[in-house]
């Protein structure tokens, strides 16, 4: 296929028809600081292959990666064992390349796979229906956002002070364009969720209630009652979940009301990735709700000599329907990053997923505990499952920055997470995973100590 670049001519026209001057003009929503002024910083504009390549080296060289350290970080991306089984799978030829099942009775292994992950995942979250998977959680956490608007045709949304703040970011940046009324909040530094302080927040209009579970401090809220009260006023609770393993140890959101479930699927056969990609999950616990669903819904079915076959059942993006009829315009499924989730599901099966989540509340109990042991440092959870948070009593950022550069990854402050808000800037969250060893946990604590000496 030949590349044939646009002309100027040709740029000027496409400009002109929808109504701007410059290319620039494209970009204004984007903040000025995060947009780049020239070419990226340090690279050449002409240089031979090999020593691009020797320059990309010599960058990589300067990241820690998280194997290469004691690693405590989380908030939303996990650090887990990925068994080498499954890259071996997901790099099969049929696999690496497919996309979207465009003519689903030649993709049928496509299909069959994303059929059976729809069903690890529905079981997972205790829904009836899954869709395909989505981007990310954060977009995924929108679409549900979206949805529960259709159903519920009211636009004010409530988001619980402990949602991820990128997740609510994400929410406040979508809604400009649906007009939305986005009620959110800030987390407060208590040992348990302000469950009643979120009730209280639920009015004749909310459409829904967004609640994180377990939360952005590693708390885990009362869904079952938030579920009521905000069913007692005709909204939809939306759970979201950013740590799947949990769901090992933990009630799943379904189970306890939660009408449509969204979360991260990284920590089960994703690895890290410098973040991303990413894999976006979506349930809904009412399959009458399926229709109003984003993304794509596989099914099973027979063919014309009655064999077990697959189609695509329902696929509600602009690309396949008319644009006014569609739920969605980014609900592009993560194909190989779903068939990595299903093949690592698959392989741990419901007994080994409950060892996994043991193991991993375990050694963090262990870390929490030992942790708790510093002068000057307190445990702030009540409860949790691997990730808890701790308040250090000085800016946590620092403290974080000095054991970086020791070669320890001890978390992640809030004040990054929550910059600006002075009450947090103290608090510091980890997470501890089966990847934690107890010489881990020892390093954290010591070089912990010796940082707030």
């Amino acid at each position: 296929m030949r590349y044939l670049p646009l002309t100027q001519a040709d740029r000027s026209a496409m400009l002109d028809r929808i109504g701007v001057s410059s290319i620039d003009d494209l970009f204004v929503d984007v903040p000025e600081e995060a947009r780049l002024s020239g070419p990226i910083g340090g690279l050449p504009l002409h240089a031979g292959e090999m020593a691009v390549e020797r320059h990309m080296q010599r960058l990589s060289r300067r990241n820690l990666a998280a194997g290469d350290a004691p690693f405590f970080l989380g908030a939303g991306a996990y650090r887990h064992h990925v068994p080498a089984s499954v890259d071996h799978v997901i790099q099969r030829g049929e696999f690496l390349t497919a996309y979207t099942p465009y003519q689903p009775e030649i993709a049928q292994g496509t299909l069959q796979m994303l059929f059976e992950f729809q069903t690890q995942v529905a079981r997972l979250y205790g829904c009836a229906v899954a869709n395909a998977s989505m981007y990310d959680g954060s977009t995924a956490c929108w679409e549900a956002v979206a949805m529960a608007g259709r159903v519920t045709r009211r636009k004010r949304v409530v988001l619980s002070g402990a949602l991820h703040p990128h997740y609510a970011e994400v929410v406040r940046t979508m809604a400009k364009f649906t007009d939305d009324e986005i009620a959110d909040a800030l987390p407060s530094l208590q040992g348990t969720p302000d469950n009643e302080g979120l009730i209280a927040r639920i009015d004749d209009e909310t459409s829904c209630v967004v609640v994180q579970y377990p939360d952005i401090l590693g708390r885990i809220p009362d869904l079952g009652a938030i579920a009521e009260a905000a069913h007692a006023k005709g909204a939809l609770l939306v759970a979201v979940n950013t740590e799947p393993v949990a769901l090992g140890a933990i009630k799943s959101p379904g189970e306890l009301g939660a009408d449509i479930v969204v979360g991260e699927g990284q920590a089960i056969g994703v690895g890290l990735q410098f973040g991303g990609p990413y894999l976006g999950l979506f349930a809904v616990r009412d399959a009458r709700h399926a229709r109003q669903m984003p993304g794509r819904l596989c099914g099973e079915t027979v063919d014309a000599e009655g064999k077990r076959g697959f189609v695509l059942t329902l696929s509600t993006r602009e690309q396949h329907i008319r644009r006014e009829k569609a739920t969605s315009n980014i609900c592009t499924n993560s194909g190989l990053c779903a068939l990595a989730f299903s093949v690592h599901m698959t392989l741990l099966g419901e007994e080994g997923l409950r060892r996994l989540a043991a193991c991993n509340h375990s050694l963090a109990c262990e870390a929490a505990d030992r942790l708790a042991q510093i002068p000057g440092v307190e445990l702030l959870n009540d409860s949790f499952f691997n990730e808890f948070t701790l308040r250090l009593g000085t800016d946590a950022r620092q403290v974080v920055r000095r054991l970086a550069d020791d070669g320890v990854l001890a978390g992640v402050s809030l004040g990054r997470l929550f910059p600006g808000v002075d009450a947090l800037e103290d608090g510091l969250l980890v997470a501890v995973t089966e990847t934690t060893t107890r010489e881990d946990i020892e390093t954290l604590a010591s070089a912990l100590q010796e940082a707030l000496a």
